[in-house]
C-alpha cells in the first residue's frame, strides 16, 4: 500500500518529532524518547514505558499526568536501547525511585533489564516489569511467556496513577505486579500489517478468514478461521476472555472489570462500536459489569484490520486507579488541576541526563590497529546485514521479536 512517508529509515524518528511538535503542552522530547512537560515532580515514583515505534498511541501517547512520565522508543516493531531507556528515566526521574514496564519481548526484556542494571549503579532504585496479558500466546500454566498487547495501557495506568498518589516505589511495582496479573487480552484480524518502505505485509489472511490470536508485530495469530460477522467477533473474544479468569476470581458472575476493546490500526470507530454493542450484551448475561470501557485505538499496528479485547478483573484497589483522572495525548478521562508551566532547572539534578564528555587517553600503536580490526568487523557485519536483510526480515517476522 502506499504510505505518506520521506525516507523509511526515517520513519520513527521524523514520527517522533512531529508527535512532541503536536503535543509540546503534555509533553518534551528528549533523547531516546518524551517525557512530561516541565520538571519531574520531586519524590514521586517515575513511571518510565516503552517499546518500538508503530504501535501509537503505545507508547509514546500514554505519556501525561495520571499515566506514564516517560516513554523510550525504538525503531518499527524495534526495542529501544538500553542507552535510550536509561536516558529517558534518567530525565523523567524525580528522585524516588523508577519502575519500568514494557511488553514481554525478547529485546524489551533485554534492554531495559540491561538499562535498570545501569541505573542501579548509578545510585537509582529501580524496578521492572514485563506486561504478559496475550492469552493467544502461552498456555495459562505459562503465563510468564505470553506477550503484552494492549493490556500494557491497564498495567501502566494502574502504576502511574499509585505513583501520582504519593506511593514508594516498592508499592508502585506490587500494584503493577495485581494488575499484571488481573490483565487478559486476546485479538482477531483479518489483514496483516505492511512496513514502512516494505512491499507486502508481514503475513495475509486470504478473503473471508480471519487470524486468531495474533501479536502486533505481524506474528500471524494461532489458527484461522472463517471471518465472523461482527457479533460472532464479540462472541469469539468474550468467550476466550471468560474462560480464563485469574487465580483469585472463582466466578465471572458479580465481577467488575475494566475494559479496552481495541482496534490495531484499520478498523473505523464505528465497526468497533458494533463490535461493542454486542460485548456489552454478552458481558451483562454473564452477570459481568464494565466499568469506564474504552473502545478506540489504543495499541495498533500500522495497517493491521484487527481488534482485541481486553479485560482487567478490578477489585476496590484496582478499580479505583482504573478510575483516576488522566491527562495524556491518547487518554484524558476526568479532572486535574491546571497544570503548572514548570521551566526546567538543570542545577536541581532532576530531570536531566548527566554524562560528562569522557576523556581518553592517547592512542597507542597497538590500540590503533586493534581499532582498524573493530571497524574491519563492523563493515562486515553490517554488509552482511544489508545483502541478507530481506531473509532477516522474513525469520524475525515469523519469531515475532524474537
Amino acid at each position: 500500500m502506499t504510505r505518506l512517508l520521506n525516507d523509511p529509515d526515517a520513519f520513527a524518528q521524523e514520527a517522533l518529532e512531529g508527535f512532541a511538535a503536536a503535543h509540546a503542552d503534555r509533553v518534551r522530547a528528549v533523547p531516546g524518547g518524551v517525557v512530561r512537560r516541565g520538571r519531574p515532580a520531586p519524590g514521586q515514583v517515575a513511571v518510565v514505558i516503552g517499546g518500538g515505534s508503530g504501535h501509537y498511541p503505545a507508547f509514546t501517547g500514554l505519556v501525561g499526568r495520571g499515566l506514564a512520565h516517560g516513554a523510550a522508543v525504538g525503531e518499527v516493531f524495534a526495542s529501544p536501547s538500553a542507552h535510550r531507556v536509561r536516558q529517558v528515566a534518567k530525565a523523567a526521574h524525580g528522585g524516588a525511585g523508577v519502575l519500568l514496564a514494557y511488553g514481554n519481548y525478547a529485546g524489551d526484556v533485554l534492554h531495559f533489564g540491561e538499562a535498570a542494571q545501569r541505573l542501579a549503579a548509578e545510585g537509582i532504585e529501580v524496578r521492572t516489569l514485563a506486561v504478559t496479558d496475550d492469552v493467544a500466546s502461552a498456555p495459562p500454566q505459562e503465563a510468564h511467556r505470553r506477550r503484552g498487547v494492549a493490556g500494557d495501557l491497564v498495567v501502566f495506568k494502574a502504576a502511574a496513577a499509585a505513583a501520582e498518589s504519593g506511593a514508594p516505589l516498592s508499592e508502585v511495582a506490587r500494584i503493577a505486579e495485581r494488575a499484571n496479573a488481573r490483565t487478559r487480552t486476546f485479538g482477531l484480524a483479518f489483514s496483516g500489517c505492511t512496513l514502512p518502505g516494505a512491499p507486502h505485509p508481514l503475513f495475509q489472511v486470504p478473503e473471508g478468514r480471519m487470524a486468531v490470536g495474533l501479536g502486533i508485530h505481524g506474528e500471524p495469530g494461532i489458527a484461522e478461521e472463517a471471518a465472523p460477522t461482527a457479533d460472532e467477533a464479540a462472541g469469539r473474544l468474550v468467550g476466550r476472555l471468560l474462560a480464563e479468569l485469574p487465580d483469585d476470581v472463582e466466578r465471572a458472575a458479580g465481577q467488575r472489570v475494566g475494559l479496552l476493546l481495541n482496534g490495531l490500526g484499520a478498523l473505523t470507530h464505528d465497526e468497533l462500536f458494533i463490535v461493542y454493542r454486542r460485548v456489552a450484551e454478552l458481558l451483562a448475561e454473564a452477570g459481568v459489569t464494565a466499568v469506564l470501557p474504552e473502545v478506540g485505538e489504543l495499541c495498533t499496528s500500522f495497517d493491521m484490520a484487527g481488534l482485541s479485547l481486553t479485560l482487567v478483573w478490578l477489585d476496590p484497589e484496582l478499580e479505583a486507579l482504573w478510575r483516576a483522572p488522566v491527562d495524556a495525548p491518547a487518554l484524558r478521562r476526568g479532572s486535574l488541576p491546571a497544570p503548572v508551566d514548570v521551566v526546567e532547572d538543570p542545577a536541581s539534578g532532576l530531570g536531566t541526563v548527566s554524562d560528562a564528555p569522557a576523556t581518553y587517553p592517547a592512542a597507542t600503536h597497538d590500540s590503533r590497529l586493534l581499532a582498524g580490526r573493530v571497524v574491519d568487523t563492523l563493515d562486515t557485519l553490517a554488509h552482511t546485514l544489508d545483502e541478507h536483510a530481506d531473509e532477516l526480515g522474513r525469520i524475525d517476522a515469523v519469531a515475532g521479536d524474537g
